[in-house]
């Protein structure tokens, strides 16, 4: 809106506040003008000097003005826009850093929203991790604080109901009420709770008298959050056929554990793919099965030279999660292991995941978001990564409890992955040429 940062300014009465531009990438552009570009001066510290509000026509000095901005995504935002900025790239929690911010945080909050203490209900650390484990498979902490609040009204619920309650009989007069009256001369018992009038609402809930705190176990956690929604073994049920394996990827809200599937049906050599995927991503599987053809006779997956493994059969890759739209180069070692996986019959080891992209000749090369990435591997109990050998720089930004829990393994070509993804090596044949 037109004249909003002078607004601001006049709000706060001074000239070097830090203004918070919160979601800049969901600006866009109507008849009305078009906001990116008019921020263009706004953020760049050579013409903020002289900014002039062209809507109030009064000139000022920005420069001294701090401005963070925030945004789930830096695609939306014009380049040259995003070129005046200094990009700050904020990860996911680990499991140890959710469950400290729960403890120290969330809990705390949770239960003054609800009018509770410790002395109702108690959550403790143990029962926090069973959530993060089998309940909030997420990057950051709000579905997280969604399930702590749903046991605060289950145990603010169990605290009204047992209320004491004092009764009232004929000889009280204190009370004057028509209602009461007419329940007292029936001779009727009357059963009220009284609230001193200085209470105020977040403590109201110490008017009530318990008898024990109510302390969250497993029985609990299944009857108010339901069944659990993830699991470690969920890995292992998936890749339990050959022609399936494990990757990673990166979102806005974070990484994500993303299997790969292929199969094979009678046909004319097409390739079909499905999972609502991007241009990238169709051309990575292109060029995956063009590699797996062209090395078919020395991965031992075809008998003798000149046979075709498409002969008679066309190949199906789909990306599980169809209605998520999928883009982006880092699933081409992925889907080479998932066709040799096909191909050979063999199953790819359950507890690896792996990300990198592939060239037509088989080096794999560097691909972003490798925090975020191994950080999803964790939470979803994956006991190894492959990754490139070029992303090993990256892996200072990891932090240290991750890394020890995973084996990280580097690959610089496509044969590595493969070597590391089945059991007992990959099936070439022992005078290979690769």
């Amino acid at each position: 809106m037109p004249g909003r940062l002078i607004d601001g300014l006049k709000r706060v009465s001074v000239c070097n506040p830090v203004m918070l531009l919160d979601e800049i990438d969901k600006t866009g552009s109507d008849v009305r003008g078009d906001p990116a570009s008019a921020l263009l001066e706004v953020l760049d510290p050579e013409q903020n000097k002289t900014f002039n509000d062209h809507y109030l026509n009064v000139p000022f000095d920005l420069s001294k003005v701090i401005f963070v901005a925030t945004a789930n995504r830096a695609q939306p935002i014009p380049p040259a826009l995003l070129d005046r900025m200094e990009v700050i790239e904020l990860p996911g929690y680990t499991p140890e850093e959710k469950l400290r911010i729960a403890m120290g945080h969330l809990i705390p909050r949770v239960l003054d929203q609800h009018g509770l203490s410790s002395e109702f209900l108690q959550i403790p650390e143990a029962m926090v991790k069973l959530v993060i484990q089998r309940y909030t498979r997420e990057a950051g902490v709000r579905n997280l604080e969604r399930s702590l609040a749903s046991l605060a009204r289950a145990a603010a619920v169990r605290v009204a109901e047992q209320g004491q309650t004092t009764p009232l009989h004929k000889n009280v007069h204190q009370l004057t009420s028509p209602i009461l009256e007419n329940r007292l001369a029936d001779g009727a018992d009357v059963e009220m709770e009284v609230i001193p009038m200085t209470e105020n609402n977040h403590d109201i809930a110490t008017t009530f008298k318990v008898v024990s705190p109510l302390i969250v176990d497993e029985t609990m956690l299944e009857k108010v959050l339901g069944p659990p929604r993830f699991d470690d073994r969920e890995a292992a049920e998936r890749v339990a056929s050959p022609g399936i394996s494990v990757g990673l990827v990166w979102t806005s809200f974070g990484g994500e554990v993303q299997f790969v599937e292929a199969t094979a049906m009678a046909g004319k050599g097409e390739l079909h793919l499905t999972g609502q995927l991007g241009d990238v991503i169709k051309e990575s599987a292109q060029i995956a099965l063009t590699w797996v053809r062209a090395r078919s006779t020395d991965l031992n997956l075809a008998a003798a030279e000149g046979i075709s493994l498409l002969e008679g059969r066309d190949i199906h890759i789909h990306f599980p999660a169809g209605a998520v739209p999928k883009d982006g180069p880092s699933a081409g070692v992925t889907l080479v292991t998932a066709l040799v996986s096909l191909f050979s019959k063999r199953r790819v080891r359950a507890d690896t995941a792996m990300t990198g992209e592939m060239t037509l000749r088989g080096l794999v090369l560097p691909v972003g978001g490798i925090k975020d990435k191994i950080l999803a591997a964790h939470r979803y109990g994956i006991k190894r990564v492959i990754l490139p050998e070029r992303n090993l720089k990256d892996l200072v930004e990891v932090p240290p409890a991750v890394l020890a829990s995973l084996e990280i393994l580097l690959a610089k070509r496509m044969e590595d992955v493969l070597e590391q993804a089945f059991e007992g090596g990959c099936p070439w044949r022992h005078h290979s040429k690769l």
